[in-house]
């Protein structure tokens, strides 16, 4: 039966990411590098379909379908019977969750935050099931440190929150916490090492995870966005960044129809309330019950979403809807959460009719989600010519470097360029050096296009920023031997090598 669900899941979440066209944040890993979680799924995926935009999207609805498994395990905790099922119904329910569009482009359209909740799920749902043995704490530090090289996030959604709700057990124990009438003292701090022995791999984990980075750099690795902390004025979290955080919120649950025009889509959407209601309920009980709570995973999947939401909504994340990938964590968090805390109660209110009334409209909006027509790539056109008239190796900007080397199979090898100033710029994130070194490669042309708006509401998911006027390139490389128009294209060829030009980044 299991087995039956994740293959239905899977073949769902593959036709609805197919609903999106992939783009450039698909065919690159992202501000991290996800080394260690998504980059060896997306090497399987390459070895057994090839490279092509596809995998973009197999990789993401086997990212998705995971989370989904892990979520319901874990919600159904050490129930069994009646209460398991509806714990699990709760929380994959809340799951069907990703909406045209937002949704879609958020939680299955690239590797992404919501790849780094797997591990993290996966250590929570050892602590859940495992007994309280030395090697636990061991083995979920392991997890979070492997997890946290490659998502910085890892630190905020389960490196923090371990170590803080270990730390606060602890010492409940010693200060507050009074047993029975056979015990009256508070408890003795050795009768909680083992939440001491989570907190202390949760620092190493911590410390591991954050010295990683600079090691993999240093010999040759990626460059990993650092931590961001800047803090937002307050008048800016106060009228805007808390306002994005509901709207992100929304975006998760697949509730966001603010602006959706079509009747039966934003029906669908408003449905999606019911599951969003149930996220917040969940929430709000977890920390009704937080200071006597007997229940680690409650804590930590609670600590996890605020600690996420907060430092979102209070940071320079909260720019616009389209950073909801800062925060989808929250979601499969929240699923978890409310099927642990709220099955129990909901059934005794013989609420279960309702609930499958509402999987039942979820599985319909599924249905009518991933019926809708499959996107090719962005800038598929473009594969096509370049590949048509054999130019082989180039630049241009972010939207049509990455996603035109992967749709070609790396058949065309188009690389990143940033502005700066009046001239144009190697990126110098995320990229390998040798990509831009004359020595070993030679670009002879470089790709100028218009962007566009997208669709509405949803126009920050689904456009493409332009890449800068020909002046620009024409003051970085000179005047092009040949320049061809394409539809939106402008490409400039020339004979030399461009990259003795660019300064290696």
């Amino acid at each position: 039966m299991w087995g039956l669900g994740l293959v239905v899941a899977f073949a769902a979440n593959l036709r609805l990411s197919q609903t999106n066209a992939t783009n450039s944040d698909g065919a690159i890993t992202g501000d991290v590098t996800y080394y260690t979680t998504e980059v060896p799924e997306y090497m399987l995926v390459e070895l057994v379909h090839g490279l092509n935009a596809d995998a973009v999207h197999i990789a993401a609805a086997l990212t998705y379908t995971l989370a989904m498994l892990l979520v319901a395990l874990l919600a159904m905790g050490k129930t069994t019977g009646r209460e398991a099922v509806a714990r699990a119904a709760i929380a994959a329910g809340i799951m069907i969750a990703p909406q045209l569009d937002a949704g879609t482009y958020a939680l299955l359209n690239s590797p992404d935050h919501l790849g780094t909740s797997v591990p993290v799920l996966l250590a929570w749902l050892i602590v859940d099931r495992a007994r309280p043995r030395w090697y636990v704490p061991v083995v979920v530090g392991l997890i979070l440190a492997w997890a946290q090289i490659a998502d910085v996030l890892v630190l905020y959604v389960a490196v923090v929150p371990l170590a803080i709700v270990c730390s606060f057990r602890a010492l409940r124990a010693k200060f507050w916490q009074r047993q029975r009438r056979r015990q009256p003292q508070p408890q003795p701090m050795a009768s909680k090492r083992y939440e001491i022995a989570l907190a202390v791999a949760a620092v190493a984990a911590g410390m591991v995870g954050l010295a990683a980075p600079h090691v993999l750099q240093a010999i040759g690795g990626e460059t990993q966005a650092q931590v961001a902390t800047q803090l937002s004025p307050l008048n800016v979290i106060f009228w805007h960044n808390l306002r994005v955080t509901g709207i992100c919120l929304l975006v998760l649950a697949g509730a966001n129809f603010i602006g959706v025009h079509q009747a039966v889509r934003s029906g669908f959407e408003i449905l999606h309330l019911a599951g969003a209601t149930l996220g917040a309920c969940g929430i709000a009980v977890a920390a009704w019950r937080f200071p006597r709570d007997r229940d680690l995973v409650s804590q930590l999947l609670l600590a996890g979403i605020v600690i996420n939401l907060v430092t979102f909504a209070v940071g320079t994340h909260a720019v616009e809807i389209t950073y909801t990938r800062e925060i989808t964590p929250v979601l499969p968090f929240a699923a978890a959460l409310a099927g642990r805390v709220l099955a129990g109660r909901l059934l005794a209110m013989r609420l279960a009719p309702v609930l499958i009334v509402v999987l039942c409209g979820y599985l319909a909006g599924l249905v009518f989600a991933i019926r809708q027509p499959v996107v090719p790539a962005q800038n598929a056109r473009l594969t096509s010519w370049l590949e048509t008239h054999h130019l082989r190796y180039g630049l241009s900007g972010y939207w049509a470097a990455n996603v035109v080397t992967l749709t070609s199979g790396e058949r065309v090898k188009v690389r990143s360029l940033d502005p700066a100033g009046a001239t144009l710029r190697a990126t110098r994130q995320l990229v390998k050096t040798e990509w831009y070194d004359p020595s070993r490669e030679s670009a002879n042309f470089v790709v100028v296009y218009h962007g566009y708006a997208g669709t509405q509401p949803f126009t920050g998911f689904t456009g493409v920023v332009s890449f800068p006027e020909a002046k620009e390139v024409i003051a970085t490389f000179g005047t092009p031997a040949r320049t061809y128009r394409y539809g939106q294209y402008t490409i400039f060829v020339w004979n030399k090598n461009l990259l003795t030009v660019l300064p290696r980044p």
